[in-house]
């Protein structure tokens, strides 16, 4: 048991050492290329902190785990509204770009009810549902790509490292974040058979906190040090990219199962879409008084997952 345990704390380390060498690179690599502050938040850094979650899913896919596959991806998409961003809103107002309140954060919430309605239908996440996802996918991308083109927006600071160098902290944040999936989904597994815990709940819970990480701690610090239009882009892209590139991909890969239970949870995922969308309206920010109701309402639906 102690073992299991170890196993699981190395590889969430893994995945978010992995995760954050695989940001440090990728984001000095778009500096250099003169890429807007809001574009890598909502590509290159929301793509990064998410490879823990494309890992752990393919992963559990592949090995038989699918309860922990479609939990994991839900679990962090609830995680990321109402945890996280609920945090960085208690600690300090997060101001929010136009462009995230009118497309970004509108998309998110329509893809989320897109997978409530693919779970409804026959309980499988299928290949044709992942080429639909795929290609949602390749639209985002593509209006990233416009809007890249359009901003004037200053540089985001932070250290230039040389292109080689940019590529090794790549590859080698790639690597460990791909071993430490392998360890987490593991162990997380083997856990859940010895206290008799559904996948569902390790998915939600656990393994859904430990790929998160990344995005906790991004988010804060990009809140703290000012660069709010990466806390919370890195936010809203990092639930895209969860649901179109990981689910997409594993549907691509093998049928995903989507049990009934999870279309509840998947529910909880749209409303926390539109709580932040409620949030940002009229202000363009979130305050304080959002970060703790929406902490106190992911306490409500962490007391009914153990209910």
């Amino acid at each position: 048991m102690l073992l299991q345990v170890f196993i699981l704390l190395a590889g969430f380390f893994c995945l978010v050492k992995g995760a954050d060498w695989f940001v440090e690179g990728a984001a000095s690599l778009a500096r250099k290329l003169h890429i807007p502050q809001l574009v890598i938040g909502l590509t290159i850094v929301a793509m990064g902190t998410s490879m823990p979650e494309a890992a752990v899913s393919i992963t559990a896919a592949l090995t038989g785990n699918a309860g922990i596959t479609i939990g994991n991806i839900v679990g962090s998409n609830i995680l990321n509204v109402m945890l996280i961003l609920g945090i960085t809103a208690a600690m300090t107002n997060v101001a929010i770009q136009r462009s995230t309140v009118q497309v970004e954060i509108p998309f998110m919430i329509g893809i989320s009810v897109l997978l409530l309605v693919f779970g409804m239908t026959g309980n499988l996440i299928t290949f044709p549902e992942g080429l639909a996802f795929w290609a949602l996918f390749l639209l985002y991308l593509g209006y990233l790509f416009q809007m890249a083109r359009k901003a004037n927006e200053p540089e985001m600071s932070g250290p230039a490292f040389s292109i080689g160098k940019c590529i090794f902290l790549m590859v080698l944040g790639g690597f460990l974040v791909i071993k430490g999936s392998d360890f987490a989904v593991s162990a997380a597994s083997e856990i859940a058979r010895l206290f008799g815990i559904s996948e569902r709940f390790i998915g939600l819970t656990i393994v859904a906190l430990g790929t998160s990480l990344p995005e906790l701690v991004t988010s804060v610090m990009a809140a703290r040090k000012g660069n709010a239009d990466l806390a919370v882009g890195n936010i809203v892209g990092s639930n895209i990219f969860n649901i179109l590139f990981v689910v997409g991909t594993t549907a691509l890969i093998c049928n995903v199962s989507f049990d009934p239970k999870f279309l509840v949870d998947t529910g909880i995922s749209v409303f926390a879409g539109v709580l932040l969308l409620l949030g940002a309206l009229r202000h363009r920010r979130l305050g304080r008084v959002w970060g703790i109701v929406t902490l106190c309402c992911y306490g409500l639906y962490f007391i009914y997952l153990c209910a």
